[in-house]
C-alpha cells in the first residue's frame, strides 16, 4: 500500500471546532483588515496548540533557528514595534531581539514552560493593546513615525501585518508538519 499524501487544503481542525472568526467578503476597510489579521493570529494560535514547551522551541529544519516559540516572541516583538512604539509614539523596546541580536527572539528560544509562558502573555499583551489601537484610531490614515520607512499609517501597518503572519504562518505549517505532521489550512 502507498503511504497517502497529506492533504494541505483540508483544515487543521474540524471545521466546526475552528476558533477562527469569519472575514467578512465585503464592507468596511478598517474592519476587514482587522478580521484578517484576527483570523492570522489565531491561525499561529492553532499551529502551536496542544504542543508542550520542548515541541514548541523544536528547530524540525536543520538549517534554521526558526521554531514556533521563535514566531511567537518574533511577533510579539513585530506588534509591539509597529503598533505601540511607531504608531502610539510610545517608548518601547523590543522583549527578545536587540540591536546586537536582531534574531534573540529565534535564537534563544527554549524549551522552557516558564519562557512560553512569557512570550505568549507577551504577544498577547501587544495583541490587545493593537486591537485597542485599531478600535480607536478615527480611520487608517493615522500616522506614525518609523525609524526605517519614515511617516507610516495605519493602513499600511495593518497591510503589513497581515504580511508579516501570512509569511510566517507559511513557516509555521511546515515547523509544526516537521514537529506531528499536522497539516492543513
Amino acid at each position: 500500500m502507498t503511504p497517502q499524501k497529506p492533504m494541505f487544503a483540508e483544515m487543521f481542525v474540524d471545521e466546526k471546532a475552528d476558533p477562527r472568526i469569519h472575514v467578512p467578503t465585503g464592507g468596511e476597510e478598517k474592519a476587514m483588515l482587522a478580521a484578517f489579521l484576527r483570523w492570522h493570529r489565531q491561525t499561529l494560535r492553532l499551529k502551536c496548540a496542544e504542543l508542550d514547551p520542548q515541541a514548541l522551541a523544536q528547530r524540525p529544519v536543520s538549517f534554521s533557528s526558526l521554531s514556533l516559540l521563535g514566531l511567537v516572541r518574533h511577533l510579539a516583538d513585530v506588534e509591539r514595534r509597529w503598533f505601540r512604539r511607531d504608531l502610539a509614539g510610545q517608548a518601547a523596546e523590543p522583549y527578545f531581539a536587540s540591536e546586537d541580536h536582531r534574531d534573540a527572539a529565534f535564537d534563544n528560544a527554549a524549551p522552557d514552560a516558564e519562557m512560553v509562558a512569557e512570550a505568549w502573555r507577551r504577544w498577547q499583551e501587544e495583541v490587545d493593546f493593537a486591537d485597542r489601537f485599531v478600535a480607536e484610531a478615527e480611520n487608517l490614515e493615522v500616522a506614525g513615525e518609523d525609524s526605517w520607512r519614515g511617516t507610516i499609517t495605519l493602513r499600511w501597518v495593518m497591510v503589513h501585518m497581515v504580511e508579516e503572519y501570512a509569511r510566517h504562518n507559511g513557516h509555521a505549517d511546515f515547523l509544526r508538519q516537521g514537529i506531528d505532521g499536522a497539516v492543513g489550512l
